[in-house]
């Protein structure tokens, strides 16, 4: 495998955040998902998680620095050549006199020089168990590369906002899961789904599911932050006379007195029948739209006449 460096495409000095950025960029560039025509993609990919398996551990990476393990996170074994013999060892090379077990320097463990060896010839088919397949085994999921992060979207209601309650969806990994709709979601909001997301090649946790949420425009009503707006359609005699009106939310149908003499883009306001949200539920606001006849009235005609001639007067 190549230098971890070059795969991901930084320098020796990069950060920590400068490696993971690399990494996610190029793990969605290659994702085997999005490059189906490519066969190369999916090495291409194994490799990137591999290098960041290595550099996104500060550990493994000050270690494959210090060149005590490969560019697959695999301990390099010691050197090997002629000359007298070890602990069972021949030719084994150590700095200090007198025995194997001093040290080596450069900060490694001399402890681990034989679990290393063991490991070693184990991953290249020597044994089977033992030390190697131990350290292995202790690795947890949760140190191995995370799988790949999922995008999806959701058109709701505001009925269904309103509601509360599941609704279903349908994710690009194939699989159809119920979500909450969690109180005060807005339009644009992104749903953080923990674990719906592609599976980890190498064992890991598998990604998120990042859901954004639309909401469906509604004939009737038009969001204004927590609030709705409505134009609600009143006769020319309830405007002048004044009337109880029917004005619909989005939980039913409610009563609304206006009073006499209400012009046409006077607002009222319901309390209580707009969006829900974190610090309770806002209002609807109602804007009074006087509708004129639509045919003929002589005798609205003449009324409208007799007032304009007074007006002059």
């Amino acid at each position: 495998m190549r230098d971890p460096y070059q795969v991901l495409g930084v320098s020796k000095t990069a950060t920590e955040a400068d490696i993971k950025k690399a990494f996610r960029r190029l793990a969605k560039e290659w994702h085997p998902d999005h490059n189906k025509d490519d066969p190369t993609a999916k090495d291409r990919f194994a490799e990137l998680n591999t290098a960041y398996e290595v550099l996104g551990d500060k550990d493994k990476r000050a270690q494959f620095d210090r060149g005590e393990i490969d560019a697959e996170g695999k301990p390099r074994a010691p050197n090997f050549g002629g000359g007298g013999g070890a602990g069972g060892f021949e030719g084994f090379r150590y700095s200090t006199g007198g025995s194997p077990f001093g040290s080596r320097g450069g900060g490694f463990d001399p402890g681990d020089i034989f679990a290393d060896i063991f490991s070693e010839t184990l991953r290249t088919g020597g044994g089977r168990g033992g030390a190697g397949a131990q350290t292995r085994g202790r690795q947890s999921a949760r140190e191995r590369p995370r799988g790949q992060d999922v995008e999806a979207e959701i058109t709701v209601t505001m009925e269904q906002i309103v509601a509360g309650g599941k609704c279903r969806v349908s994710l690009p990994t194939g699989r159809e899961v119920e979500v909450t709709l969690p109180k005060g979601v807005r339009d644009g909001q992104t749903i953080r789904l923990r674990g719906l997301g592609d599976p980890s090649p190498f064992g890991g946790e598998p990604g998120d599911a990042l859901l954004t949420v639309h909401i469906a425009p509604h004939r009737d009503f038009t969001v204004d932050g927590q609030n709705l707006r409505l134009r609600l359609p009143v006769s020319l005699e309830d405007a002048v006379l004044g009337a109880s009106v029917r004005v619909p939310t989005l939980t039913g149908a409610v009563s609304m007195n206006i009073p006499a003499y209400s012009g046409g883009g006077k607002n009222f306001r319901l309390r209580g029948k707009g969006l829900p949200g974190k610090d309770g539920q806002g209002d609807l606001i109602v804007s009074i739209d006087v509708q004129l006849p639509t045919i003929p009235d002589a005798e609205l005609e003449e009324l409208m006449r007799k007032r304009r001639a007074e007006a002059k007067v």
